[in-house]
């Protein structure tokens, strides 16, 4: 992109906010030389990155970037054999340490960020370096007392002789002989050498060497003679420390210039991961998100913002260029916000390829552009003669011998400057150049003959900013498929200009141009009201699905109260079937035992009218004829008729029809009613009672002489394998049977276990066991009949 471009849309100003949220110089560096880039995958990559660094900071409080210093040029001296200061190695020692630091805040981080864990985990740590460094400087840059034993020793002995002198001057002090020759009875120091303020005139009263005298020489600074050797052993002592703290520091710059090539790349990292947390500490503060990059090259922006206009002041507008047209034309008042618009779509796509999210709502998209051309503001200069049209036209002239499809270009106020119509009739050709070329073009204007030249074209399109008569001010929203007017007359007399002078302008303003605009305000309150309409049309959706909702989660409920219900009284029908059936084994039992001294036809007699009797009363607990059932058919909806009594087959229940709907009917089932399909009903006696069995069915109930040693169950519930092995049960007793084999299967083991508890209760039941192997193992159990 061009540097012109980037000051125009005012990129700059977003490079200062991104580097004012970096924590290291290095970082500042990348912030400020941040500029966008044309690779789609690199622009991928670097919105990525931004990503990874927001989720980071969403989800932890704080990141460790402290500590990155600006060691680059310590490290060349090192290299070149340069002996490093303390201060510098504390400034190693401090990168060091962040490198270390941060590279396990990523080791142990709870969110997924492979790119910037890849970058952290290159990070090399140099723990020696750094514990070398922590034993020779102090945190306040001081060569430490024990960085060598060497050092130590000497400058233990440079105390003992300091403070061998310090005796010997206080003696000196002290002493009554030389009282009246001290100017003050203190020690100072000359140079490095400890001395005491002497009185001129007792200069030659007091042994030692002068190394100084007062400004107005009333005051000489004597070396005592008695602690001249003692300053000159103080002296070479010194000299041997400064020797040793050389030789030190000439060591740890070893150490250091010999590992320079980590150190580079450690700073390169931590450079560049301060770099990318601000651009997501940026975009928290502007409340971004991260644009959808769509291959198809079209802009749709949602409620987007422009970041440098103050939040409580912004209007979100939403832009849509490049899908079904790619040529934009705005029109409006001035101060309406057309410059702002061209602005926001400009820099959203320079922020947008540099690796920026941008401020607007999820979803927007933004596709990748190789060049942006914009010619905005007033481009009058007096240095180079030039007009506001003849500087706009020399910008157009440099932009149209350059631009190819794809590129994004920005006009404001295109053809201003000159002559209406030859501006206008410049400005058409310009557009549909730039069109023909399959550039995206977003312009400016006043002139109403460009209005009607985007109606009259395919893939350019009008819209304005919207305008609001009543206030006479404009709202700065955008409107997409309409165009303004530059609404001069409201705006003058807004102003101030006499109501004559308007009146006298609308009269000499052209017939035509008065109808064309008196259209555009039509169109302007048409969509307003239609956007009123589509609002409350979207409130009343929403609302009308909650209602939905509801309306479902009732019926749903009950639905599931009416199946629990109907559950709960089939189960206590069949408790009740299953207590009156071990009922009827009881007396089954005792009818064997009574009977066993009569004939086999006589007790069989008894025990098939017992069996009887049980049916019958079976067949009233459960409110149906058993025969009616057995030999019911099913209806269809014309033979149904309201007050007939049927036997509903989905739910097992009898009930009475109420009305009859085409193919479904409403039965009322005891104090429930229920919409069932026609097919699902079969007929019952007008009584409702049993009917007397036929002579056949009598002789279907018939226990057979021979019952089978084994019975299959496999596939059936708990309730009607109970049913079925009440009966076989029986006609097993009855044929003599000693033992038979029940095949239950194996499945989930619900069913055996359900066989086994009704087993282990029967009173007829001797034992039971799984069955061998060759019987079908668990999927069968062997029963011993009493």
């Amino acid at each position: 992109m061009e540097a012109a471009v980037l000051s125009t849309l005012e990129y700059n100003k977003i490079r200062n906010m991104l580097a004012e949220r970096t924590g290291s110089i290095m970082g500042r560096e990348l912030a400020q030389e941040l500029v966008p880039v044309r690779d789609g995958v690199q622009v991928q990559e670097r919105l990525a990155e931004t990503a990874e660094a927001r989720e980071i900071m969403n989800n932890v409080p704080t990141v460790p970037l402290g500590g990155i210093r600006d060691v680059r040029a310590t490290i060349k001296r090192a290299e070149l054999g340069a002996i490093l200061e303390p201060h510098e190695l504390l400034a190693v020692g401090s990168v060091l340490y962040a490198a270390r630091r941060i590279k396990g805040f990523f080791t142990d981080l709870p969110v997924e960020t492979p790119r910037l864990s890849l970058q952290a985990s290159q990070i090399i740590v140099l723990r020696n370096i750094e514990t070398i460094i922590e034993a020779t400087v102090t945190e306040q840059g001081l060569i430490r007392d024990d960085a060598s034993s060497e050092l130590l020793k000497l400058r233990r002995e440079v105390k003992q002789a300091q403070s061998r002198v310090k005796e010997k001057l206080d003696s000196i002090l002290r002493s009554g002989e030389y009282q009246k020759y001290f100017q003050d009875a203190l020690v100072t120091m000359r140079g490095d050498r400890y001395v005491i303020p002497i009185k001129h005139e007792f200069r030659n009263n007091f042994p030692g060497i002068v190394h100084d005298q007062s400004a107005s020489g009333a005051t000489l600074f004597i070396e005592p003679i008695a602690i001249v050797n003692l300053n000159n052993d103080i002296k070479q002592l010194l000299a041997a420390e400064k020797n040793e703290i050389e030789r030190i520091l000439t060591v740890v710059t070893g150490q250091i210039a010999k590992v320079a090539g980590s150190l580079e790349e450690n700073l390169a990292i931590l450079a560049h991961l301060d770099f990318v947390f601000a651009k997501a500490k940026l975009s928290i503060d502007m409340r971004a998100i991260q644009p959808i990059i769509n291959q198809q090259g079209y802009v749709n922006l949602i409620q987007a913002r422009h970041p440098l206009i103050a939040v409580e002041h912004v209007v979100p507008i939403d832009v849509q260029l490049g899908r079904h047209f790619t040529t934009l034309l705005i029109t409006g008042p001035n101060t309406g916000g057309k410059t702002v618009t061209l602005k926001t779509v400009g820099l959203f796509a320079l922020m947008t390829q540099a690796g920026l999210f941008i401020p607007a709502a999820p979803d927007s998209e933004m596709p990748i552009i190789c060049n942006i051309f914009a010619d905005i503001g007033d481009e009058q200069s007096i240095e180079q003669s030039l007009s506001t049209f003849s500087g706009h036209m020399t910008n157009l002239v440099g932009i149209l011998q350059q631009i190819s499809a794809g590129d994004l270009v920005l006009i404001d106020e295109i053809g201003a400057g000159t002559d209406p119509s030859e501006g206008a009739a410049l400005a058409m050709s310009i557009l549909e150049y730039a069109h023909r070329i399959g550039a995206k073009t977003i312009a400016t204007t006043h002139y109403s003959e460009l209005k009607t030249f985007a109606y009259t074209r395919q893939g350019i399109e009008n819209a304005s900013v919207e305008f609001d008569i009543q206030t006479l001010r404009p709202t700065y929203r955008l409107l997409i498929g309409i165009p303004g007017s530059s609404n001069a007359f409201a705006i003058s007399q807004r102003l101030g200009l006499s109501d004559t002078i308007i009146a006298r302008a609308k009269e000499l303003i052209h017939k035509e141009h008065t109808d064309f605009e008196t259209v555009l305000h039509a169109l302007e309150e048409q969509k307003k009201s239609y956007s009123v309409k589509l609002d409350e049309l979207t409130r009343l959706e929403q609302e009308m699905g909650k209602v939905k909702a509801k309306i479902t989660a009732g019926e749903q409920a009950i639905a599931e109260k009416r199946n629990t219900v109907l559950a709960k009284a089939q189960e206590e029908a069949a408790a009740v079937i299953r207590q009156a059936r071990r009922n009827a084994e009881e007396i089954i039992g005792e009818l064997k035992a009574q009977f066993s001294e009569h004939s086999g036809r006589e007790r069989q007699h008894a025990i098939e009218n017992a069996r009887r009797q049980l049916r019958e009363s079976t067949a009233e607990i459960n409110g149906f004829d058993i025969e009616d059932q057995d030999n019911s058919t099913e209806l269809s909806a014309d033979e149904i008729k309201p007050g007939m009594n049927v036997y509903v087959t989905t739910v097992k229940q009898k009930g009475q029809v109420l009305t009859v709907n085409g193919s479904t009917v409403t039965v009322q089932l005891g104090i429930m009613k229920m919409t069932v399909a026609a097919a699902a009903c079969q007929i019952l006696s007008e009584s409702g009672k049993p009917k007397e069995q036929s002579a056949t069915k009598h002789g279907n109930l018939t226990i057979r002489a021979s019952t089978a040693r084994q019975i299959d169950i496999r596939g059936m519930t708990i309730e009607e394998a109970e049913i079925v092995l009440d009966k076989y049960i029986d006609d097993a007793i009855l044929s003599g049977l000693n033992e038979v084999l029940i095949i239950h299967g194996k499945g989930t083991g619900v069913l055996r276990k359900g066989v086994k508890t009704y087993l282990e209760n029967h009173s007829h039941i001797k034992g039971i066991r799984i069955a061998d192997l060759n019987e079908g193992g668990t999927g069968a159990t062997v029963v011993r009949l009493a």
